[in-house]
């Protein structure tokens, strides 16, 4: 059953028509072409409606509920997956998964966020909001897969890294911090994809590689609208404005050159047809993993360091005349 937003409203009222009809068991020419024109009309409907989204609207696909997860594409995209768990000091975070899988022939870590379908699922992974223990599995699994000469792939879906007591207490912070620090110098090549929701450090957290590429309704930014909101106007209401604001889409992304590729969604986002997102993942992972082998250890640390350093270059003014 789709779970349809708010502004997909006129596509709503379309397609229950079609399911009426359709479901009538009605062989009637008139009935069939009743279909046939709404179907057109409803692919009409799609295209205007998706080719002008707001920010506000983009954030709503890129939290949908029926939005595959890092899970999702693994088991379309991999084979022989074998998820491993723990951080060897605390716990094992369910907010996070990884392990080794294979991609097409190439063996590969694939690590992600993982917020959960059902309320339940939401609830063991914590809503897809990591504790330092996350990171720090994380972390293990990218130097193992250094050790054994693995490239890392890592899928980006989190509102955020979890700010509670006992996550601060445990070095939530830290465990950020050190995995930039490391993630920086990984003598293997890393592609990161924003599938989502791209929130604050708990995103970053996994996200400094070679290449980050960005689904193209998902997100990336440094807070969540309704954070900015609050802080900015004391109003959550505010939030459209707070994304607009923010330049956190992919196509602005794209532009600032905070990422590097805005991979194509379905009409109405990756969740509308799961089967096609994941065969176009595939074939743009496949077509960078080739061009990031080429390259010695060396330059992959050096592009990537190279890349993050030519970030938010302020260009100083001239000095007046004198």
């Amino acid at each position: 059953m789709k779970d349809y937003l708010d502004f997909e409203k006129p596509i709503r009222e379309i397609e229950d028509r079609i399911e009426k009809l359709a479901g009538s068991g009605s062989s009637r020419s008139s009935v069939q072409e009743e279909i046939r024109k709404l179907k057109t009309r409803l692919a009409q409907v799609e295209t205007e409606l998706y080719a002008k989204l707001t920010p506000w609207q983009r954030t709503q696909i890129a939290r949908h509920v029926q939005r595959p997860s890092v899970l999702d594409y693994v088991q379309a995209i991999c084979r022989d997956f074998i998820e491993l768990h723990g951080d060897r000091a605390f716990a094992d975070d369910r907010a996070i998964v990884g392990g080794f899988a294979r991609l097409n022939d190439r063996s590969v870590l694939v690590l992600g966020h993982q917020k959960g379908k059902t309320l339940k699922e939401r609830v063991q992974r914590n809503f897809g909001m990591p504790n330092p223990e996350g990171y720090r599995k994380a972390l293990r699994l990218m130097r193992l897969a250094e050790k054994f000469k693995r490239p890392i792939l890592t899928f980006i879906d989190t509102p955020g890294a979890y700010p509670g007591i006992g996550a601060e207490e445990r070095g939530q912070a830290e465990a950020i911090a050190r995995n930039l620090l490391v993630m920086s110098q990984l003598r293997v090549p890393i592609i990161s994809v924003v599938i989502g929701e791209g929130g604050s450090g708990g995103a970053l957290a996994l996200g400094v590689a070679n290449r980050v590429l960005m689904l193209e309704h998902a997100i990336y930014s440094v807070i969540s609208p309704e954070g900015c909101a609050a802080i900015l106007w004391d109003d959550p209401a505010k939030a459209p404005d707070a994304a607009a604001a923010l330049k956190m889409t992919a196509s602005d992304l794209l532009e600032l050159g905070v990422i590097d590729e805005v991979i194509p969604e379905p009409v109405g986002g990756a969740h509308r047809d799961p089967h096609v997102m994941a065969e176009r993942l595939t074939k743009v992972l496949s077509s960078h993993l080739t061009q990031l082998e080429e390259l010695s250890e060396q330059a992959l640390v050096d592009t990537r360091n190279e890349k993050y350093r030519k970030m938010g270059v302020i260009a100083e003014p001239a000095p007046p005349a004198s």
